[in-house]
């Protein structure tokens, strides 16, 4: 089994133990899909591209603001939340979740999934 089929393979564990996460994707900083579980109707370069560009906003913000190193980015939208959380190995882990999840287990969830990444990469 390649690297990509084992962290689509982690992606598609990370939906079904968390049933409010509707979709995943590991993205490089860089803003290039690296593997994902995104519906079909998701353009996956779009959705690589505005997740490299808010994780490198939110890194700016907190330097500019004296906040340290950014954990995670959250998007907070009428029909739910986005998270972005790093990786490790310059990659971001982006979590599309409904807006009834509750993001203590979503970050919990996601950090576990890391654990499993970095271990691939």
């Amino acid at each position: 089994m390649s690297r990509v089929d084992n962290l689509n393979r982690v992606l598609r564990a990370l939906q079904s133990a968390s049933p409010d996460v509707e979709a995943s994707a590991l993205i490089s900083e860089d803003g290039l899909m690296i593997a994902s579980a995104l519906p079909q109707h998701i353009d996956e370069t779009r959705v690589a591209g505005m997740s490299a560009t808010l994780s490198s906003l939110g890194a700016r913000a907190a330097s500019e603001l004296e906040r340290g190193d950014v954990d995670e980015v959250l998007v907070r939208g009428k029909n739910g939340y986005a998270v972005m959380m790093a990786a490790g190995s310059g990659t971001l882990l982006l979590c599309l979740a409904s807006k009834s999840a509750k993001l203590g287990l979503i970050f919990l969830d996601m950090r576990r999934a890391i654990d499993d990444i970095r271990k691939i990469l």
